[in-house]
């Protein structure tokens, strides 16, 4: 086996993970069983799950009505598995800006990406939609 054909089992298998890679857009909805969808700008509805992290978020009431758009793949029609929360895969769309979702406590300047208590402080951290996801 050359190099080149040994180089090429690492990359195809990659380049195939890509091309799987799918995305949903619309408002941010939950259904009357209490799960997070979404509400495409056609009227269809989009179920979403993912990992706790994503959940978490997708949960959060601050980002409900919100035009999202999250990353992932199809399980089946209308359920769109969301990638796990250490892809950045939720974004929220705002006065034509693709936003990142995170999380800050001014008290203590810790950054989250998930909702919840302050690591330090405990106080409950404010949603911080921004542009760049390296503040």
């Amino acid at each position: 086996m050359t190099r080149r054909s040994a180089l090429a089992l690492f990359v195809l298998p990659a380049t195939l993970r890509a091309s799987d890679e799918s995305s949903a857009r619309g408002k941010l909805i939950q259904t009357a069983d209490h799960v997070p969808a979404l509400q495409t700008a056609d009227g269809k509805m989009i179920l979403l799950d993912g990992d706790d992290g994503t959940r978490s978020v997708l949960n959060d009431e601050r980002l409900r009505g919100m035009d999202l758009e999250a990353l992932g793949h199809f399980t089946s029609p209308g359920h769109l598995l969301v990638d796990p929360i250490y892809r950045r895969a939720m974004f929220v769309h705002k006065d034509g800006k693709r936003l990142f979702i995170t999380y800050w406590c001014n008290v203590c300047y810790i950054r989250t990406y998930t909702p919840g208590n302050c690591r330090c402080c405990q106080k409950y951290t404010d949603l911080d939609l921004t542009e760049n996801d390296a503040q």
